[in-house]
């Protein structure tokens, strides 16, 4: 048995984070985990400016309601569960991540949890740390087959964990990094890597 295990924002969906900080205009919470590989560092520093700039939960649901899948991930989703089981692997937090898998099928989600206080996000939990890898190689105990896809450093972990990993639409400095994982460029170049790789390892 095949299971694709993907990531979210820059895969499926916008990042959020980007989204956010062109609605507030704080262009520090522009940084993702392509800009600071690791996540405590990253999160600590959103943090830190969501609560300098009085940023409150809801605003960023808003911002989230407004979004969708990216052009063709839908599509690109639906091709993929015919052929695959499928679970999304994310460093997002279920309440930033569910209102779009809504838009996508109802994927399975795995993620982490936001501490919230009123209407203020005031820290997080992760389900563990590098849970993206290790959620790889539970899949892999039970004697599934994972092919894994994703855009960024925090990705490549499970990229290597897996039977075969792609990366997608990734910045020049993970493909530099990282040059034994094939990139597909759009989602026709990624229907064809998962098609390569179920073919190699399936």
């Amino acid at each position: 048995m095949l299971v694709a295990c993907l990531d979210l924002e820059g895969v499926l969906v916008p990042e959020i984070w980007i989204n956010v900080a062109e609605r507030t205009g704080i262009d520090a919470l522009r940084l993702t985990t392509r800009d600071i590989a690791d996540y405590d560092e990253l999160m600590t520093h959103r943090l830190r400016v969501l609560d300098a700039h009085g940023v409150r939960l809801s605003q960023i649901q808003e911002v989230i309601a407004s979004m969708g899948p990216l052009p063709g991930a839908a599509e690109f989703l639906g091709w993929l569960r015919e052929r695959f089981q499928v679970v999304i692997l994310s460093d997002t937090f279920y309440q930033f991540g569910m209102p779009l898998m809504a838009h996508l099928g109802h994927p399975t989600l795995l993620c982490h949890n936001l501490e919230i206080a009123g209407d203020r996000i005031v820290g997080y939990t992760l389900r563990q740390h590098d849970q993206k890898t290790k959620a790889v190689s539970a899949l892999q105990s039970l004697n599934l087959r994972v092919v894994a896809t994703g855009d960024s450093y925090n990705d490549t972990g499970m990229l290597a964990q897996a039977e075969a990993g792609i990366l997608f639409s990734p910045p020049d400095s993970v493909v530099a990094a990282f040059p034994q994982f094939p990139v597909a460029r759009d989602y026709d170049d990624l229907r064809a890597e998962f098609a390569r790789a179920a073919e190699r390892v399936g």
